[in-house]
């Protein structure tokens, strides 16, 4: 799953890889190679193939405000459970799975405890970010499929949840 961000209005999904001496940007069918360098308080050295960019960046909780070749662009984060709240919902199980490789950081539930849509379930970290991953539905923590430490691939089952063993 990749995440979204509103820039002008318009939403982009994409999602960052790592790869030697940086990432690579993966934006619907394009992908770059980029590196983020910092320089000093928001000023930060964007380097795209080998194009250099001096660029400002500044965030403020799901806003990112970046300040390049003269012009401010303002992102914002767009929550997966607000994305896919409108979509038809089956009933058994439902997967959380991982959004890009990374590693679980820390585990807010057990197997068979009740949760509500929207609950914390863990926290991962890729590439130095933190990501909550949270129920997509309210249900009962079926299985846990990766603990504390483990590293995970992109798309990797996280939890799986029972819908209908909500009380």
């Amino acid at each position: 799953m990749a995440h979204a961000f509103i820039l002008n209005g318009d939403e982009h999904e994409l999602w960052l890889s790592h790869e030697r001496g940086g990432y690579r940007l993966h934006v619907n069918a394009l992908q770059l190679p980029v590196k983020l360098l910092p320089r000093g308080d928001d000023l930060h050295e964007l380097i795209v193939h080998d194009d250099s960019h001096r660029v400002f960046i500044a965030q403020r909780g799901d806003e990112v405000h970046v300040h390049l070749d003269g012009e401010t662009h303002s992102l914002r984060y767009v929550h997966s459970l607000s994305r896919f709240a409108g979509e038809n919902k089956d009933e058994g199980e439902a997967v959380a799975r991982a959004p890009m490789p990374g590693a679980v950081i820390a585990v807010s539930v057990e197997a068979g405890q009740q949760v509500q849509r929207g609950q914390p379930l863990m926290v991962i970290e890729s590439m130095k970010m933190e990501t909550t991953i949270s129920a997509a539905c309210d249900g009962t923590v079926q299985a846990l499929h990766v603990s504390v430490g483990q590293t995970f691939d992109r798309d990797a089952v996280l939890v799986t949840l029972d819908r209908n063993g909500t009380a």
